[in-house]
């Protein structure tokens, strides 16, 4: 039985399509990157990219459609390092451990990226069933079902995920004043309770040698 391929000239449609959308996600990076996230409209983009409006918006449906893709490759990266990376935020640690640095991996990737994420998260009901977001609850779920067998694992990741919303890690850092290290200490003592285990005690310096009387 042959398998038919696509036609030359449909490969070469799907090949400027593909350019094209690079093209503009290329404009809206420099956006970002000079004038920050609330520069990046449909109007300013197609100005950048030098391409009609409806272009724009055919590509990407709306604003949001279009900042989301802009994290698209930072999501597939966090992906690929919790499926496939090093332990142990990949696999071959412990899924406590496991967890523990799936939790610290998502908080410095959202601070990093938190007014891009909070510009592109407008819609509570759209971010939650992003298929990003998706993915890191059904990774949680899959690690607490190792760590907590007899609890609601599917309610209890959600609730932990909530923990580390763009939003959340907002208000803390920025209203709030508190550094990245108590968010990532706090992370740590959070499934330590969940795990009902105590939280690994940090490494201490060798104290320095005292002078000779």
């Amino acid at each position: 039985m042959l398998e038919v391929g696509p036609a030359p000239e449909e490969a070469c449609l799907r090949a400027d399509a593909a350019r094209n959308r690079a093209r503009l996600l290329e404009a809206a990076a420099r956006l970002i990157a000079e004038h920050g996230v609330a520069a990046v409209t449909m109007e300013a983009v197609a100005a950048a990219a030098q391409v009609g409006k409806g272009t724009v918006f055919r590509r990407f449906g709306d604003r949001t459609g279009l900042l989301m893709a802009l994290l698209d490759h930072s999501d597939r990266m966090l992906q690929a390092d919790f499926l496939a990376g090093p332990p142990p935020l990949g696999p071959g640690a412990p899924p406590l451990d496991r967890l523990r640095a799936f939790g610290v991996a998502v908080l410095y990737r959202y601070a990093e990226k938190l007014d891009l994420l909070l510009a592109a998260q407008t819609e509570p009901t759209r971010r939650l069933s992003h298929p990003a977001v998706s993915a890191l609850r059904t990774h949680m779920t899959v690690l607490l079902r190792q760590i907590v067998p007899d609890a609601d694992c599917e309610l209890l990741a959600q609730t932990l995920l909530a923990s580390l919303d763009p939003a959340v890690i907002h208000h803390q850092t920025r209203r709030c004043g508190m550094p990245m290290e108590r968010l990532e200490a706090g992370w740590i003592d959070l499934v330590a309770r969940v795990a009902g285990t105590p939280p690994p005690q940090p490494l201490r310096s060798p104290e320095p040698p005292r002078p000779s009387r």
